[in-house]
């Protein structure tokens, strides 16, 4: 694939994300350990997937997902999968050399949800090459979402930065900056690779542990500022209990938590992904966009599952309107 790629003047309304793939085992009896468990489910997992779907669920109508997959039948269904839930798989690619990873996780309600990553020695997408992404595609998408797990190995992060460069920085670039501290050897190599990506950003979205690895600030204002001055447009701090914090350069919304009863906390950021993804293209106002975003998540987290459990726009509707009280929708 030739990286020779002229930036776009008009730009398509679509989604691209690129980054982690997998298959979500989730145990069916919560409460225990896994050595206790009998019985899981099985879901399409995978953050940059996952906010694929969340986009796709909420009525995006072109969404695709860069990323790769062993050549088993774990692999194989993860495809099907994603296209039944409305995520294009054109831009997956099939290792003949490593297998589809899974992710087990312990559920222990409201807030202990422990998640164990088979990826070793590494995973078919932290293998993907600059000469196997949809360059010229990601370049001229309305939105590209990436992941700081997707800078923690090569040649992922080659490849990353090779798609951030040629995108230059165009609106709307997502950066979601998912720190997974098992996959990275150091932590100094993160804050330099994070500063790298920064500077392709027009958008970050990150919790405060994620904002002290990027710029070194973990106070909400502090770090939102600290990321404005790195040069994107738009800097989203999520803080847990007490809510979110979103600002610009003219503009700061600060957010309380949706309540949700938890039964899985897991899929909650990405739910919030895929509805900041649906607000930035829908060109909804900052505080629209950031309550939308978190009756999202709060809705996922009253479900077991995370793909499947995206919400509908008409399910977020009922939660905005609703206003502070808690979330317990089921499927």
């Amino acid at each position: 694939m030739s990286t020779e790629v002229s930036k776009s003047e008009v730009r398509k309304n679509n989604v691209i994300t690129m980054g982690r793939i997998g298959v979500d085992l989730y145990p069916l009896q919560t409460g225990v350990g896994l050595e206790e468990v009998e019985s899981f489910g099985k879901f399409l997992g995978g953050s940059s997937t996952n906010v694929a779907v969340a986009a796709a669920r909420l009525g995006n109508p072109d969404v695709a997902t860069v990323t790769a997959v062993g050549d088993d039948p774990f692999g194989r269904w993860l495809r099907t999968e994603m296209r039944r839930l409305g995520v294009r798989d054109d831009y997956v690619e099939t290792s003949k050399s490593l297998l589809t990873p899974i992710t087990f996780c312990e559920i222990f309600p409201p807030d202990n949800f422990p998640l164990y990553f088979y990826r070793r020695p590494s995973a078919p997408d932290l293998e993907i090459s600059p000469y196997d992404i949809p360059l010229r595609d990601i370049v001229d998408a309305g939105l590209f979402w990436f992941t700081g797990t997707g800078l923690s190995q090569e040649p992922s992060y080659w490849t990353h930065m090779v798609a951030l460069e040629h995108r230059n920085r165009a609106r709307h670039t997502v950066f979601d900056l998912d720190w997974r501290e098992m996959f990275w050897r150091e932590r100094h190599i993160a804050q330099d690779r994070y500063a790298e990506a920064l500077k392709y950003a027009t958008v970050a979205v990150g919790n405060r542990e994620e904002c002290e690895v990027a710029v070194g600030e973990t106070v909400p204002d502090r770090a939102a500022d600290a990321l404005l001055e790195r040069g994107v447009e738009l800097a989203i701090v999520k803080q847990g209990p007490k809510g979110t914090l979103a600002k610009s350069r003219d503009e700061r919304v600060e957010v309380p938590p949706t309540r949700a009863t938890t039964v899985n906390g897991l899929g909650a950021g990405d739910a919030f992904g895929g509805s900041i993804v649906d607000g930035l293209l829908r060109g909804l106002s900052l505080k629209d966009m950031i309550e939308r975003a978190s009756a999202a998540g709060a809705i996922v987290a009253s479900r077991l599952e995370c793909s499947t459990a995206m919400p509908t726009p008409d399910e977020i509707d009922r939660v905005v309107a609703a206003g502070n009280t808690d979330v317990l929708l089921g499927k």
